[in-house]
C-alpha cells in the first residue's frame, strides 16, 4: 500500500523511525566482527561450511562479492520492494566497498548506496550484518539510506521463517554437494523460503506498509555471477503456504562451462527439490525476450511453469568482484505453476503477478544446452 505523506503523517513517521532505529542501533551484532579489522577465526571457518546463510567471505581481500536478497511484498501486493546488501572487492583488491541496492518492483526504480568497507561488520555466530547504520538479519532489516537524490528509512521484521534444510550433519543448502566444488565463480543459498512481514519503509517521502505482507531471502557469493542465467521466484500465491524458486545457468568452471539448475517448490509444509544433482529433467520451451515455459520432471512429480516479464529495473552485479555489470530484473512478472503426481493427478495449480524474473546474458542458448 502506497501512502503519500502529509505534515502530520510525516511527524508520526519521523517518531516511528527515530524510536525504531534507536532500539536497534543500541544493540550490536552478536559477537560482532569488523571486516577490515578481523584476524584469523578458525572456528568460524568450520561454522560457515555448514551454514551458508552467514557471511562466507571473512578470508577474502580481492576478487570477491557477497550479497543477500530481501524481497518484501505488501499484503495486497501493491508494494514490492527488494533490498540487496553486500560487499564488493575488486580484482586486485584496490577498490573495496559495501553497498545496499533498492529496487521498487512497481516503478522499476533502483538506487545504489555505497559505503566504505570499514563500515561493514558481521556476526560470527549467526546471519547478522551491519552496513553503516543499516542492519540485516533473518528476522529484521533496518534501513537508513540517503544520497543527493533519494532516501530510504524504516524497519521491517520477519517472522515464521521457513528455512531451507538439506542433510543431517551439515547443511550445504540448496546447492547440495555442489556447494563443496572448488573454483566455482558463484555459489547460491536460500535463507528463508517464505516469511511474514511487519513494519514499513519510507522511500522518498512515501510510506510502504508491509504489515501482514510476505518476504523471501536468498544470497549469492563468489567472484562473478554466471555468464548467462534465468532466475525466477515467488511466494505470493493465492495459496499462502506456497513458495517457488528456480535458477538455470551456464556456469564457467576451470576454463570451460557447464549448464545446471536448482530450485524448490514449497507447498503445504512439504518441500519439493529439483536440481541437476537430483536426477531431475528440465526442458525450456517457448523461450523469448519476454518469458518462457518450463517443464520439470522427477521420480514423484511433474511441474509446468509459465512466466512472463513486465516492468524491469537495472541492478548492479559483480564481475571479478567489482559491481560493473548491469542486469535487468522484473519483480512483478506473471507466473503460473502447476504440479501433478506420477499418476497424472493435479496436485496444485496457482498463479501470481508478483514474481521475480531475471533473464541475463546469452540466455537463449540455455534451451539448446539443456536438451
Amino acid at each position: 500500500m502506497l501512502i503519500k505523506t502529509t505534515p502530520v503523517l510525516s511527524i508520526l513517521l519521523a517518531l516511528f523511525v527515530y524510536f525504531g532505529f534507536n532500539a536497534v542501533q543500541a544493540q550490536k551484532l552478536e559477537k560482532e566482527i569488523n571486516f577490515s579489522q578481523h584476524k584469523i577465526m578458525p572456528c568460524y571457518n568450520l561454522k560457515k561450511v555448514g551454514n551458508t546463510t552467514i557471511f562466507q567471505g571473512n578470508k577474502k581481500d580481492k576478487k570477491y562479492f557477497e550479497g543477500w536478497y530481501f524481497k518484501m511484498v505488501s499484503a495486497d501486493g501493491s508494494d514490492i520492494i527488494s533490498v540487496i546488501p553486500g560487499i564488493s572487492l575488486s580484482h586486485d583488491g584496490s577498490e573495496q566497498h559495501a553497498f545496499v541496492q533498492v529496487i521498487n518492483g512497481v516503478t522499476a526504480q533502483t538506487s545504489y548506496y555505497s559505503f566504505p568497507i570499514d563500515e561493514f561488520s558481521f556476526s560470527k555466530k549467526q546471519f547478522q550484518i551491519k552496513i553503516g547504520e543499516n542492519f540485516f538479519s533473518e528476522e529484521m532489516i533496518i534501513l537508513d539510506l540517503k544520497d543527493s537524490t533519494s532516501f530510504v528509512s524504516g524497519k521491517v521484521e520477519m517472522s515464521d521463517n521457513v528455512e531451507y534444510k538439506f542433510g543431517r550433519l551439515l547443511n550445504p543448502g540448496i546447492m547440495g554437494w555442489y556447494r563443496f566444488v572448488p573454483f566455482m565463480e558463484c555459489y547460491h543459498g536460500v535463507v528463508s523460503l517464505t516469511n511474514r512481514l511487519s513494519g514499513a519503509l519510507i522511500i522518498d517521502d512515501k510510506l510502504h506498509n508491509f504489515s501482514r505482507g510476505k518476504g523471501y531471502i536468498e544470497k549469492d557469493w563468489g567472484s562473478s555471477m554466471p555468464s548467462s542465467w534465468i532466475w525466477m521466484q515467488s511466494n505470493h500465491f493465492n495459496d499462502t503456504t506456497s513458495s517457488f524458486m528456480l535458477s538455470i545457468a551456464d556456469i564457467p568452471w576451470l576454463g570451460k562451462s557447464f549448464t545446471g539448475f536448482l530450485g524448490f517448490f514449497y507447498h503445504d509444509k512439504q518441500l519439493y527439490h529439483f536440481s541437476t544433482y537430483r536426477n531431475t529433467k528440465l526442458h525450456l520451451e517457448g523461450l523469448d525476450s519476454d518469458g518462457l515455459t518450463i517443464k520439470i520432471e522427477n521420480k514423484k512429480n511433474s511441474f509446468l511453469i509459465h512466466i512472463k516479464s513486465k516492468n524491469a529495473g537495472l541492478l548492479k552485479a559483480p564481475t571479478d568482484g567489482s559491481m560493473d555489470r548491469r542486469i535487468a530484473e522484473s519483480i512483478d512478472a506473471e507466473l503460473k505453476i502447476s504440479m501433478w503426481d506420477k499418476k497424472g493427478n493435479l496436485v496444485f495449480t496457482d498463479s501470481t503477478n508478483v514474481a521475480g524474473l531475471e533473464m541475463v546474458g546469452d540466455y537463449m542458448k540455455l534451451q539448446d544446452l539443456l536438451k
